[in-house]
């Protein structure tokens, strides 16, 4: 038995190394991005039996033979998130893994320093391609495919945005109360792109029909320069005596091929005509002219967004975050990047109430999530690993100079 007390040290020594290594590679990656803590767990080895029933012994008694390091445990507490000054570098707060995928297999990450690369490719420093759906032509949001359909996010170098022709044209001011003309314009785009002007001229009709009053209204599109007119329409707009607009008979005017509906308001919210307040004019169009992409970076809903020259901006693409049954089982590849096991189950989605695919948790841009090691709690664990593995270095001598004794005793 004396013998024992030698292996039985070492397998605390070499515990007590396997988990200061542990330990050790945990504070290493204290700066590393997405790096996840692992904590370890020790198991007794098994018993030497001394004495059993059968001995007439009033209980069982062994010794034990020693410990092994038994497992390391993936920490789940999120890391603490560092502002960054790039929309690509993105941390998820709450459950969900980032995929990516070099030549091999999908590798699943709390890492979100993404960036594009010469090719409108995002990838991650190594390389790897970021997964994730990519949307079709361009679309105010792109909605996240089935899980068996991810693919590299990859976008091209050259897009461009279609024209919308202007279909609504709202006007707001206040024309006042004096027998003058009155004049509002507004931008208009018609069908293949151009930027014209929709002009309104106001005067006041003859006679006046009281309570409130009355003007005639021209409207008036044409090119910007002024050489050519489109379409011209005429009507009346009613005020009552709050000046408050009640009815118009200018409804809407072609734009060179697009139809474009004038809308004066309603109430206080739109066209008024009072003495209370100074004479304004300003209008709100929809519709843009085209544009060329100028470049793309991700909002915080994980969504690539291109931005083109005419200031429009346009989802296409939108990155994926994958959940599993068990996070902890994932094999780890390195600190910061696992692929799926038997013990994690397949990556999957969540849904929402319709059954779309949705991420499932928070994502934001400008911001990483760092290391989720607790240096504090590094520390004091290998202060108590040290004491552990002294300890048991203190075992093997002591039973060491217990058999030089016993030898000693023998000659």
């Amino acid at each position: 038995m004396m013998t024992q007390a030698f292996y039985t040290g070492i397998s605390g020594i070499r515990s007590s190394l396997g988990a200061i290594d542990v330990n050790a590679n945990n504070l290493a990656n204290i700066n590393t991005v997405g790096y996840r803590e692992y904590d370890v767990e020790f198991a007794s080895m098994f018993e030497s039996m001394l004495s059993t029933a059968n001995n007439s012994s009033s209980v069982d008694s062994s010794i034990g033979v020693g410990s092994r390091l038994q497992t390391t445990t993936m920490m789940q507490n999120t890391g603490v998130l560092q502002l960054s000054d790039r929309s690509t570098d993105l941390a998820i707060y709450g459950d969900g893994w980032f995929g990516v995928k070099g030549d091999g297999e999908s590798m699943y990450t709390r890492a979100g320093n993404f960036t594009f690369d010469l090719n409108n490719d995002l990838i991650t420093p190594e390389g790897l391609h970021v997964l994730g759906t990519m949307g079709s032509g361009t679309t105010d949001e792109t909605l996240l495919g089935d899980i068996t359909v991810q693919e590299k996010l990859s976008f091209p170098k050259i897009l461009s945005y279609p024209p919308e022709p202007t279909t609504n044209t709202k006007f707001i001011g206040n024309l006042g109360v004096d027998d003058e003309t009155r004049t509002m314009g507004a931008g208009v785009v018609d069908s293949q792109g151009n930027n014209n002007n929709l002009r309104l001229s106001f005067t006041k009709t003859v006679p006046q029909v009281l309570p409130g009053s009355q003007w005639n209204v021209v409207a008036t599109t044409q090119t910007l320069d002024g050489a050519t007119i489109y379409d011209t329409q005429t009507g009346v707009v009613s005020f009552n005596s709050a000046g408050t607009l009640i009815s118009t008979t200018l409804a809407s005017i072609n734009n060179n091929g697009a139809s474009v509906q004038i809308d004066l308001g309603s109430g206080f919210d739109g066209l008024i005509c009072t003495g209370n307040a100074s004479i304004s004019a300003s209008s709100i169009s929809d519709g843009s002219i085209g544009g060329d992409l100028m470049g793309y970076e991700i909002n915080k809903n994980a969504e690539v967004i291109a931005t083109f020259t005419n200031g429009v901006q346009s989802s296409v693409g939108k990155i994926a975050v994958y959940h599993f049954q068990n996070d902890r089982g994932l094999d780890r590849v390195d600190g910061s990047r696992f692929k799926e096991s038997s013990n994690s189950g397949e990556p999957m989605f969540f849904k929402d109430e319709n059954g779309q695919n949705i991420l499932g948790t928070n994502v934001t841009n400008f911001k990483l999530e760092g290391s989720n090691v607790e240096m504090s709690k590094g520390l004091t664990e290998l202060i108590i690993l040290q004491r552990s593995f002294g300890a048991n270095s203190k075992s093997v001598t002591t039973a060491d100079e217990m058999m030089q004794k016993a030898l000693s005793m023998d000659a």
